[in-house]
């Protein structure tokens, strides 16, 4: 039973957000739903993406939470939705989200996965817990990575 897990920008265009999203549906389309489980930490972006494609499989969604509060805040709706729908939840201690927590919920995203998808441009990150950072930490541990980056993919602002 594969195990993937999400890692991504949170700052997609919205035609990038749509473009990944089909390619993410397809990604997952050879797995039968009833042997995938997709683990994300939920935020906004890649992850809520990932989780949707995942749920709209019928596969099984594992929220891993840094912490609480989350990123937007905790009542955002995707998320609301997102941690009601996943089949299990890890919260992590995390009381500030903050470099370690986003560290610590990537280590536990890499101990659960058999392959990571990353939602990622390619380029350098900009600290520890970020999406190039998980790509590293994925690669160095021997987990199989995956990058989604869509022709003409763009970040807002970007």
């Amino acid at each position: 039973m594969p195990v993937i897990a999400v890692t991504g920008h949170m700052d997609l265009t919205p035609a990038t957000a749509r473009a990944v999203r089909s390619a993410l549906d397809a990604l997952l389309a050879p797995y039968p739903a009833q042997e995938l489980t997709g683990v994300s930490c939920l935020a906004p972006g890649a992850d809520t993406l990932f989780a949707d494609a995942v749920l709209a499989r019928g596969a099984r969604l594992v929220a891993v939470l840094p912490g609480l509060p989350h990123p937007d805040p905790p009542t955002s709706a995707d998320f609301v939705r997102l941690r009601a729908a996943a089949d299990r939840m890890l919260a992590l201690p995390a009381t500030a989200l903050d470099d370690d927590a986003y560290v610590a919920a990537n280590a536990e995203l890499l101990a659960l996965a058999d392959e990571l998808v990353a939602v990622w441009d390619g380029r350098p990150g900009n600290g520890p817990g970020g999406t190039a950072d998980m790509v590293a930490a994925a690669r160095a541990a021997g987990v199989p990575v995956r990058v989604v980056w869509p022709p003409g993919a763009a970040r807002a602002g970007g």
